[in-house]
């Protein structure tokens, strides 16, 4: 008996179409590594119908008044609600994540953010109107900028999508979105649900390639590109942005730094750092997989660890006892199981280190001690449940082992001494510092790192401006 595989279309002026050459794309449920769905590979006759929809209605959706653009908000976040668990089954199949976690995790962040965006939509901020100059009055505008290209990651689908689209719609701009060629069945049912909701093509979403992105960002048309994803294809999407000198909005890797000293609560900080580098199968650019660990508690440390790993589960999306399922495809599988294999003689693998059976794409809860601070796996993020363990001897060493990677997105410090942890909060290099916590995020603040890490916030007001580009308008006052 053969299974029909489902079809997802690309969702472009308010239509659910085909590519316009019929040409699709396997989609695996890495859970299983079995097709269950086609979706479209998107050339430049779709990306092109795709700019001319968002480019249509970008005037009316800019001539929207704020409230009317948060009414729309509210109702697309109300609707994500209400068919929570559609869209909980939709990115688990297109993860392989656990079920639970994924609706008590995911879902409720993701709609806050979405409400969070809607009030923004009504708090622009600019200077105040005066005379600046004698007889002369100036003003601040501060618009939208148009038309967004936007890619999405594999890791977090469905929320780095409502990251993506919901500050540029409250900003008043119009998007184009490509999800993952790898996941993009819960974004193509977001436009499903957004369709009752927002004027056609406001909201587009376009499936494909790493060339379907690429003939988005190379458009004419979009006046901002904003990607999710790894160091290289951010590179080449601010190469290929700078020929028409669009904005470039870079959410990259990262290589997180968990610093944890000798007062800290060791118990809390075993149990708290497994599961922030565990989580998702450590598929986070903010992960806790770097850990520095003063030397007078590193033994002991790293056993607990290790510990905790081997308590770890890891399995199917309808298991309740698992913390994170399968690594997102086989190539993933493949970079993971690499950097195990190539480890230096000095690395020591205190638990896991290998594959979890052979259906689906699972990863064992990994603990590496014995490492150097230019070891491969230290400088070059693995994307995987894999948790590097080194020590150092005081704060001066921990700050240039932390801060002695081209990434700089997320750090932690765990201590109970205040003016140190304020010392390493300003001098740990890292757009983000959270102290004996890691991971946690709220919308009101942002998300953005520093190096190669990218440029632009995800989140907060922060998040909202880079949607908005800045007018000045002069009058004088003689008419």
């Amino acid at each position: 008996m053969t299974t029909e595989l489902r079809r997802l279309r690309n969702y472009i002026g308010g239509e659910f179409k085909d590519a316009a050459d019929g040409r699709t794309t396997d989609v695996v449920n890495p859970a299983t590594g079995e097709v269950y769905a086609t979706a479209p590979l998107s050339g430049q006759a779709d990306v092109d119908a795709a700019m001319a929809a968002a480019a249509a209605a970008f005037p009316g959706w800019r001539d929207t008044t704020p409230s009317d653009r948060q009414k729309a908000l509210l109702k697309i976040a109300d609707a994500f609600e209400a068919r929570a668990d559609e869209l909980v089954a939709a990115e688990s199949e297109n993860t392989g994540k656990p079920l639970g976690l994924t609706a008590s995790e995911e879902l409720p962040p993701m709609v806050d953010q979405i409400r969070f965006f809607a009030g923004a939509a009504r708090l622009l901020e600019g200077r105040s109107a005066g005379e600046y100059m004698e007889g002369m009055t100036s003003i601040i505008r501060r618009e939208p900028v148009g038309v967004c290209a936007q890619v999405a990651p594999w890791n977090y689908p469905m929320m780095m999508a409502v990251w993506k689209f919901a500050p540029a719609i409250a900003a008043g701009n119009t998007v184009v979105l490509k999800p993952s060629d790898t996941t993009p069945a819960s974004t193509v049912l977001m436009a499903e649900i957004i369709d009752s909701v927002l004027p056609k093509g406001v909201f587009n979403v376009v499936c494909g390639d790493r060339e379907t992105g690429k003939a988005m960002v190379e458009h004419s048309t979009p006046a901002m590109a904003s990607i999710t994803g790894s160091v290289r294809a951010g590179m080449q999407v601010a190469e290929s942005a700078s020929k028409d000198v669009k904005r470039v909005h870079l959410e990259l890797g990262g290589k997180a730094p968990v610093v944890v000293f000798e007062d800290a609560d060791l118990a809390k900080a075993v149990e708290d750092i497994a599961v922030a580098g565990y989580f998702n199968a450590g598929q986070d650019c903010t992960a806790a997989t770097r850990v520095l660990v003063h030397e007078s508690i590193h033994d002991e440390f790293v056993a607990a660890l290790a510990k905790a790993a081997a308590e770890t589960k890891t399995g199917q999306p309808d298991d309740e006892d698992v913390l994170y399922g399968p690594l997102n495809n086989p190539n993933q599988l493949q970079q993971v199981a690499g950097f195990i294999e190539r480890l230096p003689a000095h690395a020591k693998v205190e638990a896991g280190g290998h594959r979890v059976g052979d259906k689906g794409f699972f990863y064992a809860p990994t603990v590496v001690s014995g490492l150097k601070q230019d070891d491969e796996i230290i400088q070059n993020e693995v994307f995987g449940p894999v948790i590097t363990v080194q020590s150092f001897t005081d704060e001066s060493q921990a700050l240039e082992y932390a801060n002695g990677v081209e990434f700089a997105l997320a750090s932690s410090v765990w201590t109970k001494d205040h003016g140190r942890a304020m010392r390493m909060s300003k001098n740990l290099d890292f757009g983000c510092v959270w102290i004996n916590t890691h991971i946690p995020l709220v919308a009101e603040m942002p998300h953005g790192g520093f190096k190669k890490s990218g440029y632009g916030k995800d989140l907060s007001a922060y998040g909202f401006e880079d949607y908005t580009r800045i007018k000045h308008v002069m009058t004088s006052l003689d008419g």
